[in-house]
């Protein structure tokens, strides 16, 4: 007898209302293992894998792609009976026989989840190489295999494997992973395209060169190689890196506009919230803009340096890491910019703690994700979190807690080739700091005129909290230390 049971859209986190089905990973007749991830959905702040809370086969997508649904709502239906499993695999045929000695979980899906696994090692190996330098072969936690009911599935590549030597080493787990089409060879990391046809050979680099390149955008598969056999070295990243960017083009898989006619998109996850919050900012919180231009000459030799020391190999130091810690010290000496309005309590909540924004451009719209407890940091620390939260939001991977309980923020503009901005405060927060782009500029240095690195910095801070004193005391301190570099370690 059948045993259908429905799975309701969770909620993933921070009392989200609904969430977008994206696009399902399974299709009725399916056979699904717990922890398989059966569909991406977007929610007001980021994608998420839902993975499933039962094994067994799927009788019915309740909800299709595109549809918006509320918390609480049957989006697919799973029928749990044996008979069903059973079903399922005569019709898989010879290929879902189960060999003597093994368990029912040697199904057809399984085998060739194993074999997509299998092909994918290497690449496994070189990120897991990677995600921890200074620490390889450190055994990392093992995910166990449960039910997970609030979104978030046991995901590729985060299980911890030793690298293996060549391609005909023993097979891996796959469990987790939807069933893929007959794989093939590895794909090139270069176009992210997976296992399948034929493509072109993978740019000869080591794990950390791979690494930087992905945290800098730079594409492999488009530099020629100044190493040994034409092997890629982190100078080759580093100078593709430093080439100026052609025109912004945002890729929005639409025709081109200027075409004729119009266009409707439709107002949904992160664009939606991001709407309802600066609206809610910019009509609740009575913002003031302060702006300061200063001389950075000394903290771009600086991050020169730093970037020389094994210390950072792999994060790549930049600006901004030094503007953080800059406003993380600042904080310390004016706590009351680092703090909120309780307009139900009648109180000011003055944080003692720093949970850093870091306001983030990404193809879904504006995200501000946060570094939990950034005052805590070293330097190193703080870049390595900054590296890994900005790759984690173009990927549109950012969890909701990472998105919540932010105290202040700090915006890059400059990576957009302008000199500054009036940055709107992220909702709840009593202050933003805006960092211009650094560019050569005339400028008296020491009595006389000269060419300096020279870059403006804005402040935004709510004035119910802050009066002008304080917001300028602030913005004082980010561009004294900024001009001297020497004054983190005096203030830190």
């Amino acid at each position: 007898m059948a045993d259908v049971k429905q799975f309701k859209l969770p909620d993933v986190g921070e009392g989200l209302t609904e969430a977008d089905i994206v696009s399902w990973k399974v299709k009725p007749g399916d056979q699904v293992t717990v922890n398989q991830v059966i569909v991406e959905i977007e929610t007001a702040k980021s994608l998420v894998e839902l993975p499933s809370p039962f094994d067994g086969m799927v009788t019915d997508l309740l909800v299709p792609e595109g549809q918006t649904v509320d918390v609480g709502t049957p989006i697919i239906a799973v029928d749990v009976s044996g008979e069903a499993s059973a079903a399922g695999a005569a019709e898989s045929g010879p290929q879902a026989t189960v060999p003597a000695g093994t368990t029912p979980s040697g199904t057809a899906p399984e085998a060739r989840r194993e074999a997509l696994a299998e092909d994918l090692v290497p690449l496994r190996a070189e990120e897991e190489t990677a995600r921890e330098p200074g620490i390889e072969g450190s055994p990392a936690p093992k995910i166990e295999r449960q039910a997970v009911l609030v979104g978030y599935g046991v995901k590729l590549g985060t299980t911890a494997r030793r690298p293996r030597k060549g391609r005909d080493a023993g097979g891996g787990s796959g469990a987790g992973l939807a069933p893929p089409e007959p794989a093939g060879p590895p794909a090139s990391a270069g176009n992210g395209s997976t296992a399948g046809t034929a493509s072109p050979e993978r740019p000869m680099a080591k794990p950390p060169v791979r690494k930087l390149a992905k945290d800098l955008g730079v594409d492999l598969a488009a530099l020629t190689g100044s190493g040994p056999e034409g092997t890629i070295t982190r100078e080759d990243v580093q100078a593709a890196a430093s080439e100026p960017p052609g025109p912004l083009r945002i890729d929005t898989g639409r025709q081109p506009a200027l075409a004729g006619g119009e266009e409707r998109i439709p107002i949904r996850g992160v664009r939606k919230y991001t709407a309802l919050a600066v609206s809610s900012s910019a009509f609740t919180a009575p913002h003031v803009t302060e702006f300061l231009q200063v001389d950075v000459t000394e903290t771009m030799a600086a991050v020169q340096r730093l970037r020389e020391l094994p210390e950072f190999e792999g994060w790549r130091p930049s600006p901004l890491l030094l503007a953080a810690k800059a406003l993380i010290l600042a904080v310390a000496r004016h706590p009351m910019i680092n703090s909120s309005w309780d307009e139900a309590a009648q109180e000011i909540v003055v944080k003692r703690y720093v949970n850093l924004g870091i306001a983030a451009a990404t193809d879904r719209g504006l995200l501000v994700p946060n570094i939990k407890n950034a005052h805590t940091l070293s330097l190193p620390g703080l870049a390595r979190a900054l590296s890994e939260l900005a790759t984690t939001a173009r990927e549109g991977k950012t969890p909701p807690a990472d998105l919540a309980r932010g105290t202040i923020t700090i915006t890059n503009v400059g990576v957009f080739g302008v000199d500054t901005g009036t940055p709107i405060l992220t909702p709840g927060e009593a202050g933003i700091l805006a960092l211009g782009q650094v560019k050569q500029a005339p400028w008296v240095h020491e009595g006389a005129l000269a060419v300096r690195q020279v870059t403006t910095l804005a402040l935004s801070f709510d004035h119910r909290i802050v009066d002008g004193d304080l917001g300028s005391a602030v913005l004082r301190d980010v561009g004294a230390m900024l001009t001297d570099p020497v004054r983190m370690i005096a203030w830190g």
